[in-house]
């Protein structure tokens, strides 16, 4: 991407904990790596815990109503921007790592390494639970078709029709997607409806 490259400013949409949405622009942060929105993990009981919804609702609390400033860096496979990004001047992915709500992106980056290694010392948010590395998880959903960060809603085709679901409804864990029969994923509930898809009534 050329240096010149202008920031992205405005109200953003919390996709999960590390996919942002300002404008018709889908944001990746740079550097960090936090739980798929429709990831679990086990707490120390061995209890399932949503740990994906929780970086999703952590980032949505960073963010409040402020306006995001989003400094470009690159652009990846699925065409999102690649940023850093800022909110009331703090550093939104900083933020995230340092309480324990994402992982330090090695492949991309060492910037927030220091504070995830902070992080896991105190054992905070995913250091205290038993959590699958994120790109595991989503390497390990490649049987379903792999899902592209941030594009968690499935397109299930079944004898009740084209449905979509998204996370937290009564269905979602149990809905397999096989591309080979024409389901999908979606980023957004508008781009589903466009393909002909209607939502999941719970």
């Amino acid at each position: 991407m050329p240096a010149a490259a202008a920031d992205i400013s405005g109200r953003a949409r919390v996709i999960d904990g590390d996919t942002l949405q300002i404008g018709q622009t889908r944001i990746r942060l740079h550097g960090i790596d936090a739980p798929e929105a429709s990831q679990t993990c086990l707490d120390k009981g061995g209890v399932s815990a949503a740990c994906g919804l929780a970086a999703t609702r952590a980032m949505q609390v960073l963010i409040g109503n402020d306006t995001v400033s989003c400094a470009p860096r690159d652009t990846d496979r699925y065409g999102r921007t690649v940023a850093k990004c800022t909110a009331a001047g703090r550093d939104l992915g900083q933020d995230m790592v340092a309480a324990g709500l994402a992982t330090a992106y090695r492949q991309y980056s060492m910037d927030y390494v220091p504070f995830e290694q902070a992080a896991r010392a105190e054992g905070l948010g995913v250091w205290g639970v038993a959590m699958q590395n994120p790109a595991e998880y989503r390497a390990a959903q490649s049987g379903q078709g792999a899902a592209p960060d941030g594009c968690v809603i499935k397109g299930n085709i079944s004898g009740s029709g084209m449905i979509y679901h998204m996370p937290g409804q009564e269905h979602y864990g149990a809905t397999q997607i096989n591309v080979a029969k024409g389901e999908r994923w979606f980023c957004t509930q508008s781009e589903a409806r466009a393909a002909g898809w209607r939502a999941a009534r719970r």
